[in-house]
């Protein structure tokens, strides 16, 4: 019961830390930037895959460890397999952001970068199924879209 407490307090910790992140590259994008502030993102941008990595590695332990509901509770359910399909597509998303600003943070400090619209376009994507996804985790905990 304790694990399952603990790991359940990390996914929700892991979660906001994405939130958080993830808002945090909406407002600092900005259409210019100097390299320093690209330095800002990808350090930002860095937390937000740490926070995923960290969330994927405790929802699949209480998934397939059958900590709390048994592992058919999830397999058996397709709100479960759409709300994992947008958590991947989530981080395919980001990869490109990431590249980006990996990329764009060398140099000298003070030099600007125009930022593509792309990069403006896959944040707020990912937004909305960063919104979307705590829905689909409600319902699922309810119990609905189980088949078995």
């Amino acid at each position: 019961m304790t694990t399952e407490i603990l790991l359940r307090y990390l996914h929700f910790v892991f979660v906001f830390i994405i939130v958080g992140t993830l808002v945090a590259e909406n407002i600092l994008v900005t259409k210019e930037m100097k390299r320093h502030e690209l330095d800002q993102l990808s350090k930002i941008d860095g937390l937000y895959g740490l926070a995923a990595l960290g969330l994927l590695a405790v929802g699949l332990t209480l998934w397939l460890n059958s900590i709390g509901k048994p592992a058919i509770f999830y397999s058996k359910n397709w709100i479960f397999h759409v709300k994992l399909s947008l958590f991947v597509a989530l981080g395919l998303l980001s990869i490109y952001p990431t590249i980006y600003f990996l990329k764009k943070r060398r140099g000298e400090p003070q030099d600007v970068v125009t930022t593509p619209a792309v990069i403006f376009w896959l944040l707020r994507l990912e937004l909305v199924l960063l919104l979307i996804i705590p829905f689909l985790a409600g319902l699922m905990a309810k119990g609905i879209g189980y088949s078995g």
